[in-house]
This record gives C-alpha cells, sequence and structure tokens, in this order.
C-alpha cells in the first residue's frame, strides 16, 4: 500500500449528522440555540478511501475463509517498507490494522521495493502449506495500492515487476518455495471528481507464471461497488439476497417493514441453480449477479432441512454495519434458522421451493444447501413421469423389450462388432413416445411384422406372415375398419388420416430394415399393394412361391366377399341404386393395387390391375343384369320429361269444359 497517499479525495464526511439531536417530550428534535456553532465538513484523504477499501476486502475474506485464504499486508512510504501483518492467521484483526496503518505520510513511495518484499513474502510457507504431505504449486497474488497517472506507467510496473518474479525465483533457496504463478493487480485509485487516468482491463506480455490487471477506483460511492466485484472475481464468490426480511421499525415500534440483506459466500452454493439466469439479478453499479431468494418464516425444528443439506458455506453480510444485517446477524447467532425460498418460475406456481437455509454453528453463520429434488428415501419417480408432474407417454413396454433383445453377454469374435450392427437395427425407427408414432401403437396386428423386420436375416415363413399381416391391413382399410390406436392423439384422426400416416410410416420402417433379398420381397409386396415401382438392388425378378400367389388369392376373395356383402340382393333399379351408392363409397376409399407377383398355379390374377378396378367391373356386370329405365330410353339429348301425359289430360280436361 502507497502510504502517500495524502491527496484530498474530495469526499466531504459530515461530522454534523454524528452528534445526537435533542429531543422534546413528544418526540420531536428542537432545534438548537442561538449560539450553536456547527461542525464543518471533515475533508477525507485518498489514503483513508484506500484503507477503508481494503479493509472491507480483507474483513470479507477472513470471514468466509478463516485459516484457509491468508493476506499479508505491506506499506511504502519515505523509502522503508513496513510489513503490517504475516501470515499467521492469530495475528490478523480489523481494529490492530486499523491503528497499525495510522494517517498518510508524506514523500515517494517505490512501489517496486514494496513489490519485491512481496514477492520474497510469497515465497514464505504458510501454516496451511506445511500441513500438506505432498508439495503443491506456490500460487498467490500481489495487489499494489497506488495512483497510477497513465497506462504506460502502468505496463511499465508491469514489465518490471515480471523481472522481479524471475529474480525471485533464482534466488529461492533453504525452507523457501519458488512461486508458479503470481497475479499483480494495480488498484490506482483518484479523486471523485478527477477524470479518468487509466483503462482497466488484463495486462499482458508477462509469460505463463505471471499475469496482471488494472483496476481505477474512483473515490466515493463507487469504491464499495467496485470492491465488492473485485473481491468476487478474485475468490469465486456468489451474492445472495435475501429479501422479504420482516423487521420493526426504530421509530414505530408497533409497525413493520420488509428489508433487504446481500450476502456473500463461495459460489458453491449455487451450483444447483447455475443455468437458471430467471432468480439472477445485476444491481446497480455492479458487474456480478446476485441470487435473490425469499425469506420464508422459520419451523420449530429444522431437523428435516438439516437432513437434506447437501453443502454448508460461512457467510459475511456486504454492508456489514447496516441494521437489517446486524438484525439478522444477531437473530441467527441466538440459535434460531431462516428458510430462504426460491422465487416462483409462473404464476400458477403454489407450492414453495425452499433452496437454502441458513444458520449458525460454532458462532459463524453458514448458508446450507438443501436437495430441492426428490431425496435418496423417498420412492424414486416413474419413468412414465415427466417434468412438473405430467405424466408422459412413452412406450415403456417397447423400452423393456428392446432392452432385453439387446442384452450382453459373453461372445467369441466380432462380439462387440455385432452388438453395435444389432442395437443400429433395433433403434433405427424407434420413436420414443406413443404420439410420435400410429405403426406402433396399433399393437397386436402388427406385432409380427414388427418383430421379424428388423432381423438380420428373414426366412419364407417369416416373409408370408410379414405380407399377411399387410394384406390383412388392406383388408381392414377397405372395410372402413379402424385402426385400434392405443394413443388419444391419433384417435381422434380420421380414418383416412390414420391410414395415411400409418402407411407412411411403414414404408419407411421397411425401408430402414431392407437389408437382404427377403426383405426387399416384402418391401416389394408392400410397393405393389399401393401402385409404385419397386426400387432396390436385390433382384426379386424370379417370381414368387405358389403359397404367396394362393394368400394374394386369399385376400381378393375376401374383399370380394366384402363387396358382395354390401350389396342388395333385391334386384330392379333399387339395385342400381344400392350399386351407384357402393361405387361412390369405393371411389373415397384408398386406391389400392394387386400385387403383380407371377404363378402357374393362379392363371386368374392378372398383373397391373388394381382391387378398385376389380370391384367396378364386378359392379358393372350387376348392372347389365338388371332392365334399362324406361325413360332413358326414349330421352332426347339425354334429358326426359317426367309426367308428359299429365299435361295432355289437363288439355283435354278443359277443352270439354268451353264445349259445354
Amino acid at each position: 500500500m502507497d502510504h502517500t497517499l495524502a491527496a484530498s479525495s474530495g469526499v466531504q464526511l459530515d461530522m454534523e449528522s454524528f452528534c445526537k439531536p435533542r429531543l422534546s417530550g413528544s418526540g420531536m428534535s428542537l432545534p438548537h440555540a442561538s449560539h450553536y456553532i456547527p461542525l464543518l465538513p471533515v475533508d477525507k484523504t485518498i489514503w483513508t478511501c484506500a484503507v477503508e477499501a481494503i479493509t472491507e476486502y480483507c474483513r470479507i475474506v477472513w470471514d468466509i475463509f478463516p485459516g484457509t485464504r491468508f493476506i499479508s499486508l505491506m506499506s511504502i512510504g519515505g523509502g522503508a517498507v513496513e510489513r503490517l501483518s504475516s501470515w499467521h492467521q492469530d495475528q490478523i484483526l480489523c481494529v490492530q490494522l486499523l491503528m497499525v496503518l495510522g494517517p498518510a505520510r508524506p514523500g515517494t513511495a517505490d512501489l517496486l521495493s514494496g513489490c519485491l518484499a512481496a514477492l520474497q513474502n510469497l515465497t514464505e510457507v504458510t501454516p496451511a502449506q506445511k500441513l500438506q504431505t505432498q508439495p503443491v504449486g506456490n500460487k498467490g497474488r500481489v495487489v499494489v495500492v497506488t495512483k497510477l497517472h497513465s497506462d504506460d506507467e502502468a505496463r511499465l510496473y508491469y514489465q518490471k515487476f515480471c523481472d522481479l518474479v524471475a529474480n525471485v525465483n533464482r534466488s529461492v533457496d533453504g525452507d523457501k518455495v519458488p512461486i508458479a504463478h503470481v497475479q499483480l493487480v494495480l488498484l490506482s485509485f483518484i479523486g471523485e471528481k478527477e477524470p479518468s487516468r487509466v483503462n482497466n482491463g488484463s495486462l499482458s506480455g508477462g509469460g505463463s507464471g505471471v499475469s496482471g490487471e488494472v483496476v481505477e477506483m474512483q473515490c466515493g460511492s463507487c469504491v464499495a461497488a467496485k470492491l465488492c466485484s473485485l473481491v468476487v472475481r478474485h475468490y469465486n464468490l456468489a451474492s445472495t439476497t435475501v429479501t422479504g426480511i420482516p423487521m420493526k421499525e426504530e421509530q414505530n415500534a408497533s409497525s413493520s417493514a420488509n428489508y433487504d440483506v446481500e450476502l456473500f459466500h463461495p459460489a458453491e452454493a449455487h451450483a444447483a441453480t447455475a443455468g437458471d439466469n430467471s432468480i439472477r439479478t445485476t444491481r446497480q453499479d455492479t458487474d456480478y449477479p446476485t441470487v435473490t431468494l425469499k425469506w420464508s418464516t422459520p419451523r420449530t425444528n429444522a431437523s428435516q432441512e438439516l437432513h437434506q443439506c447437501s453443502t454448508a458455506f460461512r457467510i459475511t453480510s456486504v454492508d456489514v454495519n447496516s441494521r437489517p444485517s446486524s438484525c439478522l446477524t444477531n437473530f441467527l447467532l441466538n440459535g434460531r434458522w431462516v428458510m430462504l425460498e426460491m422465487p416462483k418460475k409462473t404464476p400458477t406456481q403454489h407450492t414453495k421451493v425452499m433452496s437454502h437455509m441458513l444458520a449458525a454453528h460454532g458462532g459463524d453463520i453458514y448458508i446450507h444447501t438443501l436437495l430441492t429434488a426428490r431425496t435418496v428415501l423417498e420412492d424414486p419417480p416413474s419413468i412414465s413421469e415427466g417434468q412438473g408432474g405430467k405424466v408422459t407417454d412413452y412406450r415403456i413396454p417397447d423400452f423393456a423389450q428392446l432392452i432385453r433383445a439387446n442384452m450382453l453377454v459373453p461372445y467369441g469374435k466380432n462380439g462387440p462388432e455385432r452388438s453395435r450392427e444389432q442395437l443400429d437395427r433395433h433403434t433405427k425407427h424407434f420413436p420414443i413416445t406413443l404420439s410420435q408414432t400410429t405403426l406402433f401403437s396399433i399393437g397386436p396386428p402388427i406385432e409380427s411384422l414388427l418383430k421379424f423386420i428388423v432381423q438380420s436375416e428373414l426366412t419364407d415363413d417369416e416373409v408370408l406372415e410379414c405380407k399377411q399381416v399387410i394384406f390383412s391391413l388392406l383388408n381392414a382399410e377397405v372395410q372402413g375398419d379402424s385402426l385400434n390406436t392405443s394413443h388419444i392423439r391419433t384417435k381422434g384422426l380420421k380414418k383416412e388420416d390414420q391410414y395415411k400416416a400409418m402407411w407412411k410410416e411403414l414404408e419407411r420402417f421397411l425401408l430402414d430394415h431392407n437389408s437382404s433379398a427377403n426383405h426387399q420381397k416384402v418391401y416389394e409386396c408392400f410397393l405393389h399393394c399401393h401402385s409404385k415401382e419397386p426400387v432396390s438392388a436385390y433382384d426379386s425378378s424370379s417370381g414368387a412361391s405358389n403359397q404367396e400367389s394362393v394368400n394374394i388369392d386369399q385376400a381378393l376373395e375376401e374383399l370380394d366377399a366384402a363387396v358382395a356383402a354390401s350389396l342388395p340382393r333385391h334386384g330392379g333399379g333399387s339395385k342400381r341404386h344400392h350399386a351407384n351408392e357402393t361405387s361412390s363409397d369405393g371411389s373415397k376409399k384408398r386406391r389400392v393395387t394387386q400385387p403383380s407377383i407371377t404363378s402357374s398355379t393362379s392363371p386368374s390374377v392378372t398383373s397391373g390391375m388394381s382391387l378398385l378396378t376389380i370391384m367396378m367391373q364386378k359392379i358393372k356386370s350387376s348392372e347389365g343384369k338388371c332392365l334399362p329405365f324406361a325413360g332413358q330410353l326414349k330421352a332426347e339429348n339425354n334429358v326426359t320429361k317426367l309426367y308428359a301425359n299429365f299435361q295432355k289430360e289437363k288439355d283435354k280436361e278443359d277443352m270439354s269444359s268451353r264445349r259445354k
């Protein structure tokens, strides 16, 4: 610390405010006598502002890290370097420190000699380092409190400081430890109304073992905010603001008001909410965020909350001399505790989330991090329980089958490769939820196809069964049956939309698993049924077996039976009417085509004819057996006049009435 900062800071201390006014019987302040001489304000020097800032810096560090973080203070003035405190924790007291610092001294300070003494002090072993069984890196920080006049002066000090570090490390011997890394922090204090002289920022060019930064502080109300930002950055601290503290008014004890108190503690206390920016705010004149937690009325017994505690860290008040901070500290030191509630994220949230607890142990105040999630003593949540207690539609049974089908067991050669290939096949098309799929929500009618297609190879019987599944789905669509889906989202769709989504997903599923010749046969069967040209690397021109052709004929026969059942058995014009209705209904169905599979045992099956064409041929043949409409035969230009004789009879009646 530069002990020669005797210049005025421009900050005036109002001494009159420290005089307690006289009170009348009603509690009102009485005016002073006519001969009363008010006290003049006192100007504070830059040295006084610097001492207040450094003392507060040390208080925060010593309150949060007692016995683990050490600070040694030195003053430079009049050509001499005076060591004010050592590394021993029991010798550091803020009151003694203020007495040792004293007023500013005249003269010019030699900052380089002070930096050399500080570096030599860093090579000494601290009590905490003596307890280490293994050697650790000797790291430290040198904070120089002075007044800089330009950026060039700051860079010059930094370059000379780097040379001093190299010289000190070369001269280390005995029980001293070389410096692994040191940071130089140049704190430049200027008056309240003085213009800025240096730019804040880092200093480069010192190598891997030295780093530096320049921080300019303007005396006045901004010193406290910048000091807090500095200590938060140096020691990885976090800020918590306890809001809504009920406190009785000093002037009126019958009323109470809510106050806020800001606390400093290690940043690990907010590790659980590191990514949640909704509870973090930035105060004015500061560059660090603070987490706002609400005061909650403490319970009579905190044993339950202590069981859920995961971490505990010491805290200290930012403004230790304020009345709210003092009341909160006394409240906690008297054996009470405070529960801290996280702010509600949504207006509809009614449950309280207690994230932290303040309590005192052995004369020190700690912030306890509580588990906001489920504890190990509670039952684990259901896999279907989503965020916020919402029930999800995960395919849990299908996922369990996937796990059972891909269990790892010892195997011979190429075991890991085959396992990865199998898992890749089973997960090529695997929707996570039922709302994402229509195919996998149908259930038993399609289970065999889903089971066989994911295999690497298919037998002829498995191919036959897969084709039967496709034909059964076609038959269900022609008959107008709805898909028996298990999800409410797909249940609300129309039949046509259900089948459209199902066919589209089935085509993608078959194409993703088209890895063999038998897979290609199933895929071609699907394409033929939907009037699509098969495109694949596998040769399928050899035809199908007799059993395949018989199954196709059987499917067509079932389709014919369904059409015949829908037609009425009485003849005449009514038959024509119902046939037209059947034709119009059939036109709304999906156009499906007969698989173009040739066989010597089924010559009646014509290649390229769709099922709709076959249906229309049968309807036309049935219509040909009916007698044509008599009026249609006499129609002129395809227009038939109804009740043609009605007008003739009416004219005859009119003629007969006129004759009478």
